[in-house]
Protein backbone atom coordinates (compact mmCIF):
# COMPACT_ATOMS: atom_id res chain seq x y z
CA UNK A 1 0.00 0.00 0.00
CA UNK A 2 1.46 3.56 -1.14
CA UNK A 3 0.82 6.59 0.44
CA UNK A 4 -0.98 9.48 -1.44
CA UNK A 5 1.54 12.20 -1.51
CA UNK A 6 0.08 15.58 -1.40
CA UNK A 7 -0.61 17.73 -4.51
CA UNK A 8 1.48 20.17 -2.54
CA UNK A 9 4.60 17.73 -2.79
CA UNK A 10 4.82 17.07 -6.75
CA UNK A 11 7.70 16.52 -8.11
CA UNK A 12 8.90 16.45 -11.66
CA UNK A 13 10.06 13.25 -13.95
CA UNK A 14 13.97 14.56 -13.11
CA UNK A 15 13.53 14.65 -9.21
CA UNK A 16 16.04 12.86 -6.98
CA UNK A 17 16.76 13.45 -3.63
CA UNK A 18 20.38 13.19 -4.10
CA UNK A 19 20.60 15.93 -6.78
CA UNK A 20 18.30 18.18 -3.78
CA UNK A 21 20.89 18.03 -1.67
CA UNK A 22 24.09 17.94 -4.11
CA UNK A 23 22.53 21.43 -5.34
CA UNK A 24 21.61 22.34 -1.87
CA UNK A 25 25.67 21.92 -1.01
CA UNK A 26 26.78 23.80 -3.82
CA UNK A 27 24.68 26.75 -3.31
CA UNK A 28 26.24 26.94 0.35
CA UNK A 29 29.60 26.84 -1.53
CA UNK A 30 28.90 30.03 -3.25
CA UNK A 31 27.65 31.22 -0.11
CA UNK A 32 30.50 30.92 1.93
CA UNK A 33 32.66 32.32 -1.76
CA UNK A 34 30.77 35.20 -2.03
CA UNK A 35 30.91 36.37 1.64
CA UNK A 36 34.12 35.96 2.13
CA UNK A 37 34.85 38.86 -0.10
CA UNK A 38 32.55 41.23 1.17
CA UNK A 39 34.35 43.59 2.85
CA UNK A 40 33.80 47.13 4.85
CA UNK A 41 33.36 49.90 2.02
CA UNK A 42 31.52 47.86 -0.06
CA UNK A 43 27.83 49.52 -1.42
CA UNK A 44 25.21 46.51 -1.53
CA UNK A 45 25.06 46.84 -5.18
CA UNK A 46 29.32 46.07 -5.59
CA UNK A 47 28.63 43.22 -3.26
CA UNK A 48 25.81 41.86 -5.77
CA UNK A 49 27.64 42.58 -8.80
CA UNK A 50 30.58 40.50 -7.42
CA UNK A 51 28.33 37.72 -5.94
CA UNK A 52 27.20 37.35 -9.65
CA UNK A 53 30.26 37.46 -10.93
CA UNK A 54 31.56 34.84 -8.22
CA UNK A 55 28.24 32.72 -9.53
CA UNK A 56 29.17 32.66 -12.74
CA UNK A 57 32.52 31.29 -12.07
CA UNK A 58 31.51 28.32 -9.93
CA UNK A 59 29.85 26.75 -13.51
CA UNK A 60 25.96 27.63 -12.08
CA UNK A 61 23.34 26.91 -14.33
CA UNK A 62 20.78 29.31 -13.50
CA UNK A 63 19.64 31.95 -10.78
CA UNK A 64 15.97 30.67 -10.21
CA UNK A 65 15.31 33.76 -7.26
CA UNK A 66 17.62 36.88 -7.41
CA UNK A 67 20.85 37.37 -5.34
CA UNK A 68 20.10 39.18 -2.20
CA UNK A 69 23.03 40.82 -0.72
CA UNK A 70 21.42 43.15 2.51
CA UNK A 71 23.65 45.49 4.80
CA UNK A 72 22.58 46.76 7.99
CA UNK A 73 18.93 47.94 8.70
CA UNK A 74 18.28 46.16 5.43
CA UNK A 75 18.26 43.34 6.74
CA UNK A 76 15.40 43.58 8.24
CA UNK A 77 13.56 43.76 4.47
CA UNK A 78 11.80 40.39 3.62
CA UNK A 79 12.63 38.66 0.20
CA UNK A 80 9.71 41.21 -2.13
CA UNK A 81 11.06 44.33 -0.33
CA UNK A 82 13.56 46.89 -2.16
CA UNK A 83 16.75 47.48 -0.13
CA UNK A 84 16.42 51.39 1.08
CA UNK A 85 19.06 52.81 -0.78
CA UNK A 86 22.46 51.22 -1.31
CA UNK A 87 23.86 51.42 2.21
CA UNK A 88 27.77 50.92 2.63
CA UNK A 89 29.07 48.04 4.90
CA UNK A 90 30.82 50.02 8.04
CA UNK A 91 33.72 48.79 10.18
CA UNK A 92 31.37 47.33 12.68
CA UNK A 93 28.21 45.81 10.57
CA UNK A 94 26.10 42.75 9.70
CA UNK A 95 24.76 41.69 6.19
CA UNK A 96 22.98 38.42 4.99
CA UNK A 97 23.17 36.87 1.80
CA UNK A 98 20.00 34.59 0.18
CA UNK A 99 20.50 32.94 -3.13
CA UNK A 100 18.51 30.21 -5.53
CA UNK A 101 20.32 28.88 -8.09
CA UNK A 102 20.25 25.70 -10.00
CA UNK A 103 22.61 23.08 -10.14
CA UNK A 104 21.72 19.71 -12.33
CA UNK A 105 18.41 20.75 -13.35
CA UNK A 106 17.54 21.15 -9.25
CA UNK A 107 16.99 24.27 -6.93
CA UNK A 108 19.16 25.43 -4.36
CA UNK A 109 18.04 27.80 -1.84
CA UNK A 110 20.54 29.08 0.80
CA UNK A 111 21.21 32.03 3.42
CA UNK A 112 23.28 33.13 6.25
CA UNK A 113 23.82 36.15 8.30
CA UNK A 114 27.70 37.29 8.89
CA UNK A 115 28.85 39.99 11.01
CA UNK A 116 31.68 42.03 10.92
CA UNK A 117 34.11 43.83 13.25
CA UNK A 118 33.53 43.42 17.22
CA UNK A 119 29.85 44.52 18.02
CA UNK A 120 28.77 41.70 20.08
CA UNK A 121 24.93 41.90 19.74
CA UNK A 122 26.00 41.57 15.73
CA UNK A 123 27.75 39.08 16.38
CA UNK A 124 24.87 37.51 18.66
CA UNK A 125 22.02 38.14 16.39
CA UNK A 126 23.76 36.57 13.18
CA UNK A 127 24.70 33.50 15.52
CA UNK A 128 20.72 33.20 16.94
CA UNK A 129 19.73 33.16 13.53
CA UNK A 130 21.41 29.90 13.02
CA UNK A 131 20.97 28.42 15.90
CA UNK A 132 16.89 29.03 15.85
CA UNK A 133 17.40 27.29 12.67
CA UNK A 134 19.35 24.34 13.96
CA UNK A 135 16.80 23.82 16.89
CA UNK A 136 13.39 24.10 14.22
CA UNK A 137 14.95 21.99 12.10
CA UNK A 138 15.51 19.39 15.27
CA UNK A 139 11.77 19.31 15.84
CA UNK A 140 11.00 18.48 12.52
CA UNK A 141 12.71 15.58 12.57
CA UNK A 142 11.98 14.70 15.90
CA UNK A 143 8.32 15.05 16.16
CA UNK A 144 6.63 14.89 12.77
CA UNK A 145 5.10 17.92 13.04
CA UNK A 146 3.31 19.93 10.32
CA UNK A 147 4.77 23.26 8.52
CA UNK A 148 2.03 25.23 10.25
CA UNK A 149 3.19 23.63 14.10
CA UNK A 150 6.77 23.96 12.48
CA UNK A 151 6.59 28.01 12.50
CA UNK A 152 4.32 27.77 15.83
CA UNK A 153 7.23 26.38 17.72
CA UNK A 154 9.69 28.46 16.21
CA UNK A 155 8.20 31.86 17.02
CA UNK A 156 8.08 30.46 20.53
CA UNK A 157 11.54 29.56 20.43
CA UNK A 158 12.72 33.20 19.05
CA UNK A 159 10.64 34.69 21.28
CA UNK A 160 12.53 32.57 24.37
CA UNK A 161 15.32 33.36 23.14
CA UNK A 162 14.98 37.01 23.12
CA UNK A 163 14.04 37.87 19.07
CA UNK A 164 11.71 38.60 17.39
CA UNK A 165 10.48 36.36 13.94
CA UNK A 166 9.14 37.51 10.95
CA UNK A 167 6.34 35.50 9.89
CA UNK A 168 5.91 37.15 6.88
CA UNK A 169 8.74 34.45 5.64
CA UNK A 170 7.45 31.41 6.45
CA UNK A 171 9.89 28.65 4.13
CA UNK A 172 8.53 27.42 0.50
CA UNK A 173 8.90 25.10 -1.70
CA UNK A 174 11.71 23.86 -3.71
CA UNK A 175 12.46 20.52 -6.46
CA UNK A 176 13.47 20.15 -10.17
CA UNK A 177 13.51 23.29 -11.57
CA UNK A 178 10.30 24.51 -11.86
CA UNK A 179 8.66 24.32 -8.75
CA UNK A 180 6.37 26.76 -9.18
CA UNK A 181 4.21 25.09 -11.04
CA UNK A 182 2.98 23.28 -8.13
CA UNK A 183 1.72 26.02 -6.26
CA UNK A 184 2.64 24.95 -2.61
CA UNK A 185 2.42 28.07 -0.79
CA UNK A 186 4.53 28.75 2.30
CA UNK A 187 6.12 25.97 4.56
CA UNK A 188 4.33 27.78 7.84
CA UNK A 189 0.92 27.21 6.23
CA UNK A 190 1.49 23.82 5.08
CA UNK A 191 -1.07 21.24 7.41
CA UNK A 192 0.69 18.21 6.74
CA UNK A 193 4.01 16.69 7.81
CA UNK A 194 6.57 18.66 5.45
CA UNK A 195 8.83 15.60 2.99
CA UNK A 196 12.70 15.38 2.96
CA UNK A 197 13.90 17.78 -0.04
CA UNK A 198 11.14 19.53 -0.75
CA UNK A 199 10.88 22.64 1.60
CA UNK A 200 13.29 25.40 2.25
CA UNK A 201 12.83 26.28 6.33
CA UNK A 202 13.54 30.15 6.50
CA UNK A 203 14.34 32.09 9.76
CA UNK A 204 13.99 35.72 9.98
CA UNK A 205 14.68 37.22 13.04
CA UNK A 206 14.63 41.31 14.29
CA UNK A 207 16.97 42.71 17.18
CA UNK A 208 13.95 43.72 20.00
CA UNK A 209 15.45 47.31 20.09
CA UNK A 210 18.19 48.07 17.42
CA UNK A 211 17.68 48.33 13.56
CA UNK A 212 18.76 45.30 12.28
CA UNK A 213 18.13 41.50 11.98
CA UNK A 214 19.64 38.22 10.95
CA UNK A 215 18.47 35.61 8.22
CA UNK A 216 19.13 31.63 7.50
CA UNK A 217 17.79 29.40 5.97
CA UNK A 218 18.36 25.51 4.14
CA UNK A 219 16.58 22.61 3.22
CA UNK A 220 15.09 19.85 5.40
CA UNK A 221 16.31 16.77 4.41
Amino acid sequence: MTTAVSPKEATGANYALDLMKYAQARTWDAVDAIAAVIRPGMTETEATKLGKQILAELGMERIWHPLLVRFGANTLKGFNQRSDGDPVLGENDIFFIDMGIVWKGHEGDAGATFAVGDDAEMIACAAAAKTLYQSVESHWRETGCSGVELYDFANEQAQAMGWKLNLDIKGHRVSDFPHAIYRAGDLGDFAEQPGKGLWILEIQIAHPSKPYGAFYEDLLA
